[in-house]
């Protein structure tokens, strides 16, 4: 590419150029020629630089004159994180890991040890084992602390990397060292990985016809995982349901479809969002039809700040239809629906491209929705997630209030697990 029809590209080319060179096309920048270059223009006071040219002047002044050598390929991958992170916090340019943990997260399936992990003040921290996977079937627990990977030591600067060592091809081992809480010696496992069923939906009948639903994401296979769990706990409940606690806390969102579908279940009719955007499929509305089981079940919804976008698109088409009352405390205030763009080598852009608007005309920017009964819970770790979870339903005050809500027992509430 010649000298002046590069430095005549405007942002957009030079995004393409960076991009470009990501995928492994042969570009070069032509360090020498573009800060001969710019030195010619200052010497001669020709005009000032346009961005693109100030943009492809740093780039060669890093690379070459940096007191550390960058390669290219890191160097130009760092100026697209730049230019697209700073367009807002939602915006990301995602490497392999970072598309990976999206890809799971929206189609609920891969291939690994099934181990839900987080950082929790520092430590990478079993949150759950899932359901029939190898974790749970080896008895890894909630709360062991995962020390090392095939005998690389896991800390907080390499957890994502870590995480995604666990998965790969179903039926090879993957070797995992746990330290538990109570034990003097590290714990090991030697496990298979298997294809895993991510599930985002857990609910069980209460007792006297009540139920609780916890919705942990929107991915693919949500609102079909709502339905099967809806007519189980019907069954259970003799046929009828006089109540429903559903559970958004600490649900970050995921699919705007299945936002959408979720919804619906609990609508007959009636705009359940509407989109605002630039190009053609970020403008869009979805209208809630009838048909579905738990049109008429009286339904109160936690949520917390925990509680972001897909979360905050149910909780309030529910709200404003006042199908739903709210009970817990306001909302992480996410307005905005991001469209992941592939690119090769599994990287991809998510960008934002839409902003949505809830059916009473509101927006959310910052200001999240605020709940019908406000309740803080303080100690938020003490959370009833199920029967299962180890937390009793009366050490969970914003459980306790959303069951009155909907009129259960107060002598069961008493005595609830």
């Amino acid at each position: 590419m010649g000298r002046e029809k590069f430095m005549s590209l405007k942002v957009r080319g030079i995004l393409v150029l960076v991009i470009g060179t990501v995928l492994g096309l042969t570009v070069s920048i032509g360090g020498q020629l573009i800060s001969r270059s710019a030195d010619a223009h200052r010497v001669a006071g020709v005009r000032s630089q346009e961005p693109a040219e100030i943009l492809a002047d740093i780039i060669a002044r890093v690379s070459e004159e940096y007191v550390d050598q960058i390669d290219e390929r890191t160097l130009i991958e760092s100026a697209i994180r730049g230019i697209i992170e700073e367009l807002d916090n939602h915006s990301r340019y995602l490497d392999t890991l970072a598309y990976e943990d999206i890809r799971i997260s929206t189609s609920g399936h891969y291939a690994g040890v099934g181990l839900d992990v987080a950082l929790q003040q520092g430590q990478p921290t079993v949150v759950s084992p899932i359901e029939n996977t190898p974790a749970e079937r080896a008895g890894i627990l909630a709360g062991d602390i995962v020390v090392a990977v095939d005998g690389e030591a896991v800390t907080a600067s390499n957890f994502q990397s870590m995480v995604g060592r666990m998965r790969g091809v179903a039926g090879t081992e993957v070797n995992i060292e746990l330290q538990r809480d109570g034990s003097n010696e590290p714990l090991h496992f030697a496990l298979l990985r298997a294809n895993i069923e991510v599930k985002t939906v857990y609910g069980e009948h209460l007792g006297d016809g009540f139920a609780y639903i916890r919705l942990t994401g929107f991915a693919d296979n949500t609102a079909p995982g709502l339905d099967v769990i809806a007519e189980r706990i019907t069954r259970e409940a003799g046929g009828t349901l006089r109540g429903l606690v559903l559970d958004l806390r600490n649900n970050p969102g995921g699919l705007l479809d299945s936002a959408v579908d979720v919804a619906d279940r609990f609508l007959d009719q009636g705009l359940i969002v509407r989109g605002t955007g630039r190009i053609q499929h970020a403008r869009f509305e979805h209208h809630a039809t009838a048909g579905h089981a738990l049109e008429d079940v009286p339904l109160v919804i936690i949520v917390n700040s925990g509680s972001a976008s897909a979360s905050e698109i149910v909780a309030g088409a529910l709200k404003d239809h006042a199908r739903a009352r709210i009970v817990g405390v306001e909302t992480y205030g996410k307005g905005s629906v991001q469209t992941v763009m592939p690119l090769s080598e599994g990287r991809a852009l998510k960008i934002t491209t839409s902003r949505y608007i809830l059916p009473s005309g509101r927006t959310l920017s910052g200001d999240g929705i605020s709940p019908d009964i406000r309740i803080a819970n303080s100690e938020p770790r003490r959370q009833f997630r199920g029967a299962a979870s180890g937390v009793a339903m009366r050490e969970d005050p914003q459980m306790i209030r959303a069951l009155r809500v909907i009129g259960y027992d107060p002598i069961a509430l008493s005595q609830a697990l």
